[in-house]
This record gives C-alpha cells, sequence and structure tokens, in this order.
C-alpha cells in the first residue's frame, strides 16, 4: 500500500487496534462509579473512602509549600531522584522506627500514593498466570492491581480475627503464590483488625513456605482505642519477605498523592526500575512540603485530633445503625480507621437494592466487588469518617427507608 493509500484508507475509517485485553477485562471501580453517581450535595455518601476535608491542615500545608518554594525554588521545582527525596526518606524511617520497626531512609521508596506501590509491587513480581492470595474481602483497588497484572487473585478464609493461618499455608502449598497481599489494621472494607497471635502465625507461614508478604498500612495511625498492634514485618521470619506500605492520604492529605514502601534490597531495586517506567520520580515539590511539615509541625498531635473526631463519627454510625439495617443484620465495630462492614440477612441483595436507596438520597458500597472469588450479595460498606454525627443519623434513618420492603 502506498502513503497515499494509506492515508485514504485512515480517512476512510479504517478500524484501530483493539485495547489491552486485560483493561476490558478488570473494568473500572465501582466506588468510582457511585461517587459519580452520588456526586449531588444533598446526598449523604456513605460510600466513598474519603478523609474529612475540613479536618485537613490546610494552613500548615500551604505554609510547608511556601516554604519550599520561597527558599528552594530551584530544587523543588525540578527532577528528583527515584527513590525519592533524601529528607523525606529519612523523616518516613524515623516514623517507621519510632512505632517499632528499625528502619533506615536507605530501605524507603517514596512513590506516588500507595496505589502507585502495589502496582510497582505487580510490575516487579507477578508473571502473568501467577497466583497471588488475598484476604476475603479485599481492598478494591488491589484486587484490580492485581488483575492488571494478569494475576490469578485467591481468596484466603478468615474470620473477625484476619486470615486463618491454616488455610493460609493450604493454599501456599498448593497454588504456590507469589505474595500474600493484607490490611491488617482496621481492614478496607470490613474495618477489622488481624489479632497478634494470627500475625505471627502469617508471618512463620511466609517463612517456612516461601511467599512475599504484602503488608498495606493506610489506617494504622486512625486508632480510637484499644491497644497497638505490631506490624507482621516486626515478627520473627517476616523482616526478609515483608514489603510494608504507607500513606499520608488519610493523615495528612490525599490530594498530595505521597506513599512509600519499605522493602527488602533487591525488591526495593526492582520497584525503582519500574517507577522509573511509570512516572520518573514522584513530584519533587510535594515530596519537600511534605518533609517540611514534618520538621515544622506535630503529624502526631494532628493524627490523634483526627482519630478523636473520627471516633465520634464512628459511635454515631454504631448508635444507629440497629435501627437503620433490617432484623437479622450483623456488622463489625472497628477500633480505628474509616469502615463498617455490615451483613444483611440472605435475602437481601445489597448491589440490586442501592438504586432504591440512591433515590432516598442516601449511599453505600455493595459488598459484592471487594470478594477475589464467590462474593456475598448480602454484605455492604460504609464510611463513617465524612460526615458528622447528625448527618450520620439523617443518612442512617434515609438508609433504613430504601431498605424497606
Amino acid at each position: 500500500m502506498t502513503l497515499a493509500e494509506h492515508v485514504e484508507a485512515v480517512s476512510a475509517g479504517s478500524p484501530l487496534p483493539p485495547l489491552a485485553t486485560r483493561v476490558a477485562e478488570v473494568g473500572g471501580s465501582p466506588v468510582r462509579d457511585i461517587l459519580a453517581v452520588t456526586a449531588r450535595p444533598e446526598v449523604i455518601n456513605f460510600a466513598g473512602g474519603l478523609p474529612a476535608p475540613e479536618l485537613f491542615d490546610a494552613e500548615g500545608i500551604a505554609a510547608a509549600y511556601r516554604d519550599v518554594l520561597a527558599e528552594v525554588p530551584e530544587r523543588a521545582l525540578q527532577y528528583a531522584t527515584t527513590e525519592g527525596e533524601p529528607g523525606l526518606r529519612a523523616a518516613l524511617a524515623e516514623r517507621t522506627s519510632r512505632r517499632g520497626l528499625a528502619t533506615g531512609a536507605d530501605e524507603i521508596l517514596v512513590t506516588t500514593g500507595s496505589q502507585q506501590a502495589l502496582s510497582l509491587l505487580a510490575t516487579a513480581l507477578l508473571e502473568p498466570g501467577d497466583a497471588v492470595l488475598v484476604e476475603d474481602p479485599c481492598y478494591l483497588a488491589a484486587l484490580q492491581a492485581f488483575r492488571l497484572a494478569g494475576a490469578r487473585v485467591i481468596a484466603v478464609p478468615g474470620d473477625a480475627d484476619g486470615i486463618d493461618p491454616r488455610a493460609l499455608e493450604e493454599l501456599v502449598t498448593r497454588e504456590r503464590p507469589k505474595l500474600l497481599y493484607t490490611v491488617p489494621t482496621f481492614q478496607n472494607p470490613t474495618g477489622r483488625t488481624m489479632a497478634a497471635e494470627r500475625r505471627a502465625a502469617v508471618a512463620a507461614v511466609a517463612a517456612r513456605c516461601g511467599v512475599w508478604i504484602v503488608e498495606d498500612d493506610p489506617y494504622g495511625e486512625l486508632r480510637f482505642e484499644g491497644e497497638r498492634v505490631p506490624w507482621i514485618a516486626s515478627y520473627d521470619g517476616a523482616g526478609d519477605r515483608t514489603v510494608l506500605l504507607g500513606s499520608f492520604s488519610k493523615v495528612m492529605a490525599p490530594g498530595m498523592r505521597l506513599g512509600w514502601l519499605r522493602a527488602p534490597a533487591a525488591l526495593r531495586r526492582a520497584c525503582a526500575v519500574a517507577k522509573q517506567a511509570a512516572d520518573l520520580h514522584t513530584p519533587t515539590v510535594n515530596q519537600l512540603a511534605a518533609a517540611r511539615y514534618l520538621t515544622d509541625r506535630d503529624l502526631d498531635a494532628h493524627v490523634a485530633r483526627v482519630a478523636g473526631v473520627y471516633r465520634e463519627r464512628r459511635d454515631a454510625m454504631l448508635a444507629g445503625i440497629a435501627d437503620a439495617l433490617p432484623a437479622g443484620s450483623t456488622w463489625t465495630r472497628p477500633e480505628g480507621g474509616m469502615f463498617l462492614w455490615a451483613r444483611l440477612p440472605e435475602s437481601y441483595d445489597t448491589t440490586a437494592l442501592l438504586p432504591r436507596v440512591v433515590k432516598q438520597d442516601v449511599a453505600y458500597v455493595p459488598g459484592a466487588p471487594f470478594y477475589a472469588g464467590e462474593p456475598d450479595p448480602a454484605t455492604l460498606r460504609l464510611c463513617f469518617v465524612t460526615q458528622t454525627p447528625d448527618e450520620i443519623a439523617e443518612g442512617l434513618r434515609r438508609l433504613a427507608k430504601g431498605l424497606r420492603r
């Protein structure tokens, strides 16, 4: 075909090559789709996983940006190293060490949100067809990241205390997975926390059977009550095979898109190579502003204030949930984090009911998309941190009306 013939064919509407199959198979996020539908201001939205914007320390963050741009603009607006700004890595290492896991700055890779960390790990570890083990149910965006990599995602049975270690070992032996992904503290979507003895058992399985653990901890600092449980990464046998993920999205501001991973050297270097191909580095000005904020402000005090407000909102949801849900429903009582998980009687399908509930100007997330295997259609997730106690009470009244038969 001559060039002229090619141009004529294109202009005549020749079909373009198709999109990658994995994109069509994985699809979009149901949570994002629900947020788009329920964006009307009159909707009381329990669907989003959004921190309360009125609690952002906007003044402190703005001051950090102003100072950085005034003092080192040539650095703040320039390219940076892939691994992250040294000052921020040092600060993150110090915070991690203070919380019980000795860490050096060189063990940290800064990412563009912890969601990018999941994508980098999927690129560095997974080949199409590899098995990945996840909790049941599981954080939805992690399922997306692993499925986009072509992995076989397999759910590990568990209960209110987290993953069942015996079932985990059986699956590791049978499926030979590359990794286990877990959010052990205030899990998304259930709000549950994995008990200490379960964490020790999971670490022991990983040590015996040879599997990576990806321990995601975006909510761990948002504790309202109870004692902090150590990271899995700190247990015997887990140190050389656990990747710990962290984020500023829930404790500082999600719009800064700042996360990090702590990983053994070889895997961390592989993730850095993957990051070079993805975005070269996380925005320099955001990193420098976060480092400045950690120097000038007391992030721990800010987090304590936020957690205090979130506790009041959790209590408001717990106070009204029994009247909002049908008789026979059950729900979790999280000790921190952002989410409450509920299960209605077996005759209910929360996906089918959602349009009727939205007509009452309230929204939740159906539980089905959070399952890697067979979903439980009677489940749903409620986020309790974005609304005030009065708004939560009104939202639960609307929810009761929408669920009423």
